[in-house]
C-alpha cells in the first residue's frame, strides 16, 4: 500500500487540461493528409493509390474534378507516399465536423492535352477550417453540460459492427489521462439512461436492428455520434451484402468524428460539439 501511495505521489497529476489547453500530439502520430491543391499536378496517381476512394477523380472536356473526401479517409499515408511533394500527412485530428458535406474539399482544374494539370480555377474547402465546438462549450464544458442538461451528459456506446480499433480509444477516455468524467461526462450502459449515442462500425447488417432500438430506447433530445471512417461511410468495408456503409444509412446522425481510429481528443472534440447539438435541439435552460 505504501508502495503505491509513494509511486502516486512520485508520478503526479498526469490528466490533460485539454479542451482548456491544446492537446499534445507525438511527431510519430499520423493525422489527416493536407493538400497543396496549387502545386498538383497529376491527381490520378494518389487517387489510384487511395484503398478507400477517399480520393475521386472526374473529367469533363478540359477540365479535371478532384475530391478528397475525409470521412472516407483513414490516414494511411497512401497519397502522400504516391505524390510526396503535393500531399503531407499532418497532426490534424480535431475534424469533428456536423455536416457529412463538410467532410469533402473539392477541387477544379483546367487539363492540357496530356492530362496534367496546369490551373487550379477554384477550391471549395468543405472541411477545413474544421468546424469546431464553439469556444463557450470548449472553455466552459462543466457549466455548459449542467446548463444544457441539468445534469451530467450520459453517453451510450454501441459496435454496431467495427473492428474494435475505436473501442480501445474509447476506452481510453476514461483513464487518467483524459480522464472523461472531469467534464461531467460519464458511459452508461443502458441506452435509456443515455443523452448520447456514440456509435462505431460500418453498421452490419446483423446489427442493423439492435441500432435501431438503441435509437427509439434513447430518450429525446438526443444526438448520435458516428465514430471513425467506419461509421461515416463504411470506411474500408464500404457497403456490401454484410455491412450497410455507415451509422446515417439506419439512424440520423449529428455529428460526424473521422479517423481510423479517432484518438481520444479528437473524441473528446466530437462529444463537445454533440453538446452544442444537443444545446440547439431545444433543451430548456
Amino acid at each position: 500500500m505504501f508502495k503505491i501511495l509513494r509511486k502516486s505521489a512520485q508520478t503526479g497529476l498526469v490528466t490533460i487540461g485539454y479542451p482548456d489547453t491544446p492537446a499534445k500530439v507525438s511527431d510519430q502520430f499520423r493525422g489527416a493528409p493536407r493538400f497543396d491543391f496549387s502545386a498538383w499536378r497529376d491527381a490520378r496517381d494518389a487517387a489510384q493509390a487511395c484503398p478507400t476512394g477517399a480520393i475521386s477523380i472526374g473529367e469533363s472536356d478540359d477540365t479535371r474534378h478532384v475530391n478528397i473526401d475525409y470521412g472516407l479517409c483513414i490516414y494511411c499515408g497512401e497519397c502522400a507516399a504516391a505524390d510526396p511533394n503535393v500531399i503531407q500527412m499532418s497532426r490534424e485530428c480535431e475534424l469533428a465536423a456536423v455536416d457529412r458535406r463538410n467532410l469533402v474539399v473539392s477541387a477544379e482544374y483546367a487539363l492540357n492535352s496530356e492530362g496534367i494539370q496546369y490551373e487550379l480555377r477554384r477550391v471549395h474547402h468543405g472541411y477545413w477550417p474544421v468546424e469546431a465546438a464553439s469556444e463557450e462549450i470548449a472553455l466552459k464544458v462543466r457549466q455548459r453540460v449542467h446548463e444544457v442538461l441539468g445534469r451530467s451528459l450520459a453517453i451510450r456506446e454501441v459496435d454496431a459492427g467495427s473492428c474494435n480499433g475505436c473501442e480501445v480509444e474509447i476506452t481510453a477516455l476514461n483513464n487518467p489521462i483524459y480522464d472523461l468524467e472531469r467534464l461531467g461526462i460519464h458511459f452508461v450502459a443502458s441506452p435509456r439512461h443515455a443523452d448520447m449515442l456514440l456509435v462505431t462500425g460500418p453498421v452490419t447488417r446483423n446489427m442493423e436492428l439492435a441500432l435501431v432500438k438503441a435509437y427509439r430506447a434513447t430518450p429525446d433530445p438526443k444526438v448520435v455520434v458516428a465514430v471513425g471512417a467506419c461509421g461515416i461511410s463504411g470506411g474500408i468495408f464500404g457497403r456490401n451484402y454484410a455491412t450497410l456503409g455507415g451509422v446515417d444509412q439506419v439512424v440520423p446522425v449529428d455529428v460526424y468524428i473521422p479517423g481510423c481510429p479517432p484518438r481520444p481528443h479528437a473524441l473528446l472534440h466530437g462529444i463537445l460539439l454533440a453538446v452544442g447539438r444537443i444545446e440547439r435541439k431545444g433543451i430548456p435552460q
